[in-house]
């Protein structure tokens, strides 16, 4: 921990916060044959921590300060503050204490900025932040009992509770956001997962998960069940549209209801040299903003305005882009907002959500641990951004710096007075 000074009236030193590390599980479908239809939630969420202690020997597992885990249904198997207890059932030492966290969607980003906020005031070291949903086990919104008051009193449209209801508030909003747009943005994702796949970008980033069948024994997850790779516009074009009768949402341009785990490694830009852990990105700003809960497709875009603003950036700064697909319309509106193509090549080089599904609290950290590796593909882009969309009226952004970068302003260890 740094501290500027000790005694009363003490001040903490605001220091650089790193993404070191981030594991996925492979993710699966959410159905009674999906791959982990007889796994524990939980045990994903185990499997991607000691994943990420094996990948990182330097690190003593006694320096890790937190584990944050987000889920967006906290029950049954994913219940039981899951940051506590998946870092005992990980074999952390005992002192290593942990807490669940919910935001939808933004899950297992808001459990990472707000490790960072205590890393930054020098409170924590090293943390693990992360998210899981077995949304086979745990539909969306099992067990809630909305207050009677949101539609009754007209607080929301009873749309709001629908995400997928929302997506078609939002081609209603911005009819030039067509189908065919939504599908050929679909399709792309699919394209590009697959192209991403072949060439070695994805599976790096995946811990294999055991399985077991009652029927057929054992097994190993070691790749995405979900993608659909070859798909084209004709294959989508006259899909069953499930939220409104002659609607524009498909299966096709939407993502689709998924299993899987994604845990991140953190730690303070001074630790790191200390450790000597690698320095993937730097965490330079964030935020999180509210809008109507009918068109909650649109949150990127104010939340990122709003994470530029508070870094001094501008969108003209950001060289690459990952933006979780929820729904292919909500990521029309955000490029169309900043006057962005719907095939700009800086968005979602590896495909997105559409292709390889969206286990809701755990998506945020797949986007970081994408933009880390293409941080380092592309050493000439200094900063990049990570941003999702989130139910009930929401919208969440994070900016990152690239180490790799000739102009890195973040932490470096100098060989003649140790720090910079």
């Amino acid at each position: 921990m740094t501290v500027a000074s000790k005694g009363s009236g003490s001040r903490r030193t605001v220091r650089d916060v790193v993404f070191v590390e981030g594991v996925r599980t492979p993710f699966g479908k959410a159905r009674p044959d999906g791959i982990y239809a007889n796994t524990r939630a939980d045990d994903l969420a185990v499997k991607a921590v000691r994943e990420l202690l094996r990948r990182r020997p330097e690190l003593p597992a006694e320096r890790i300060d937190e584990v944050a885990l987000a889920a967006t249904t906290q029950t049954g198997d994913q219940g039981l503050t899951l940051g506590r207890s998946v870092a005992v059932l990980a074999g952390l030492p005992k002192s290593v204490p942990g807490f669940a966290i919910d935001r939808m969607c933004a899950g297992a980003m808001t459990a990472v900025t707000t490790t960072a906020s205590a890393i930054a005031i020098g409170a924590q070291d090293v943390t693990l932040a992360g998210g899981l949903e077995h949304m086979g086990h745990h539909p969306m919104g099992e067990g809630a009992d909305p207050n009677p008051r949101f539609v009754a009193e007209r607080l929301v449209d009873s749309t709001a509770l629908v995400m997928g209801a929302t997506a078609e508030n939002l081609h209603d909003r911005f009819p030039h956001l067509t189908k065919e747009r939504a599908d050929a943005y679909g399709v792309a994702s699919q394209a590009k997962y697959a192209k991403a796949l072949a060439n070695g970008d994805v599976t790096p980033d995946l811990v294999p998960v055991a399985l077991r069948d009652p029927a057929q024994g054992w097994g190993l997850a070691t790749a995405d069940e979900l993608p659909r790779p070859g798909t084209t516009v004709e294959d989508i074009a006259h899909l069953k549209t499930p939220f409104r009768p002659g609607g524009k949402v498909t299966a096709g341009n939407a993502s689709p209801l998924t299993d899987g785990a994604a845990v991140s490694l953190l730690a303070a830009g001074d630790v790191v040299a200390e450790l000597g852990l690698p320095a993937r990105m730097r965490l330079v700003s964030f935020a999180y903003v509210g809008v109507d809960p009918e068109v909650m497709g649109i949150g990127p875009i104010p939340s990122t305005e709003k994470a530029l603003a508070q870094a001094g950036l501008s969108i003209e700064d950001i060289g690459l882009f990952e933006i979780n697909e929820a729904f292919a319309v909500q990521v029309l509106a955000f490029l169309d907002h900043f006057g962005m193509p719907d095939d700009d090549a800086r968005v979602n080089q590896y495909g997105g959500a559409i292709a390889v599904g969206h286990p809701l609290a755990a998506s945020g950290v797949r986007l970081m641990t994408q933009l880390a590796r293409q941080f380092e593909q592309h050493p000439e882009v200094r900063y990049g951004l990570t941003t999702m969309c989130v139910g009930l009226g929401m919208g969440g952004t994070v900016v990152w710096e690239n180490p790799h970068h000739a102009d890195y302003s973040g932490h470096t260890t100098d060989e003649t007075n140790g720090e910079n």
